[in-house]
């Protein structure tokens, strides 16, 4: 049987402010994408995002990103390596507090926004982010983009690399994401982003933003928790899935 995680980015949050509504998203989906404070969330957001995870099964991961609280980790940056290196160890162990706390573990790390496009196709970045990764624990699977300079780095390094595909964002026919300043960059009908959902678990395949056919060969699926009708755009897919003979499970 044809098997998928779905995953999504939660915790999106600061203070007063919440983007993600994580506790009903952590009903629906198997992974979770923790921000940990540097594009958004705060201590106490982590701790109730692990908390809640945690009661739930759902596996917990180290969303890190560029330092950029008001850019929300969008922003294109230029951090030295090896002080990139130190920040994804840093998130990735202030997480860890929280996740440990609530009796599990970070289980991955998956890069956020400018960071997450950034590692595609540079060579140094991705390197300094698996060596966070290093840093931090030896063993993380590390979550990205199919053919990205982050999977090989990671691979390399012995690190478990896991791929990644995206139901509701437009690719290009090169397989990479379309970035999101440009038109139809984000795919927002509900019906279409069910039935690309299903053609990826199935098919490994995509239909590019001219409509060529794109494989995309994933083991997990993600789907952004801060979309209008995040929560039953979520469910949908998931009993789309199901239906058509999928098993959702946790990859970690």
């Amino acid at each position: 049987m044809t098997s998928i995680d779905l995953n999504a980015d939660l915790g999106e949050g600061f203070g007063r402010w919440r983007l993600t509504d994580d506790e009903r998203l952590l009903s629906v989906v198997t992974s979770a994408n923790v921000a940990c404070g540097f594009h958004a969330g705060d201590a106490v957001t982590m701790r109730r995002v692990c908390e809640l995870a945690a009661e739930r099964g759902v596996r917990i991961g180290a969303q890190v990103s560029y330092r950029d609280l008001a850019g929300f980790g969008r922003r294109a940056m230029d951090v030295p390596p090896a002080e990139l290196a130190a920040e994804v160890a840093y998130q990735i162990g202030a997480l860890e507090v929280f996740a440990r706390a609530a009796g599990t573990r970070v289980s991955y790390v998956k890069p956020h926004g400018a960071l997450y496009n950034r590692v595609v196709h540079d060579e140094e970045q991705a390197g300094a982010v698996v060596e966070g990764v290093l840093l931090a624990d030896g063993a993380l699977p590390v979550l990205g983009l199919p053919g990205s300079r982050l999977l090989e780095q990671a691979g390399k390094a012995g690190l478990p690399a896991v791929t990644e595909a995206f139901a509701d964002r437009a690719y290009t026919d090169e397989g990479t994401l379309v970035p999101r300043g440009r038109d139809g960059a984000v795919v927002t009908d509900p019906d279409t982003v069910v039935e690309r959902s299903v053609g990826l678990a199935h098919a490994g395949r995509v239909a590019s933003h001219s409509g060529a056919p794109v494989a995309v060969r994933a083991r997990s699926l993600c789907l952004h928790g801060d979309t209008p009708g995040a929560v039953e755009l979520a469910r949908r897919v998931r009993e789309r899935l199901v239906a058509s003979g999928v098993r959702v499970e946790a990859f970690a």
